[in-house]
């Protein structure tokens, strides 16, 4: 029985963030999730994301993962471009959670006018490239030792999917 189809994505509402940011926080813990060190306020986090595609996986009441994009820079050239967020709870990752979201995150995007999402992964976070993949997104490069995290000098692998909708493909 597939698991997944149980699963239902809708848009993230202000009360979940005590989920959201819980979710977030196991991220942080896996070190090699993001380069922050701290859960950021509801406030803080809002400001950084945008107000659209901002979607969570719920299974019977208990959020299971989110997804989010934030912008990439504040010139107007730039504001078709998203950068992916998308986190999945410890105990659900491997379910087809992260892939739901990042099809709905897509479709979102698309309606929206985006046309181009970008995502910067850690070599380490295999299941990251992975989903990626699985939903379109195309390798582009790697940025070595872009920064450091626990006094490590850490690569980021470069993703972007281009819009079929919008006509950059």
């Amino acid at each position: 029985m597939d698991n997944s189809a149980k699963i239902l994505i809708r848009p993230m509402e202000v009360d979940d963030w005590s989920s959201v940011s819980q979710i977030y926080g196991e991220g942080l813990e896996t070190g090699f999730a993001t380069f922050e060190k701290e859960i950021p306020t509801y406030a803080d986090w809002d400001s950084a994301h945008l107000k659209s595609c901002r979607s969570v996986a719920v299974k019977e009441n208990e959020i299971l993962g989110w997804a989010a994009l934030s912008p990439v820079s504040s010139r107007c050239v730039y504001g078709g471009i998203g950068e992916v967020s998308v986190y999945v709870g410890e105990n659900n990752r491997g379910l087809g959670v992260g892939k739901k979201l990042m099809e709905t995150l897509i479709e979102e995007s698309e309606k929206g006018g985006l046309w181009t999402l970008q995502s910067g992964i850690f070599p380490e976070n295999e299941g990251s490239v992975k989903l990626h993949e699985e939903v379109g997104f195309r390798f582009i490069g790697k940025r070595e030792k872009v920064g450091k995290l626990d006094g490590v000098w850490k690569d980021n692998l470069l993703f972007e999917r281009r819009s079929k909708i919008v006509g950059v493909d």
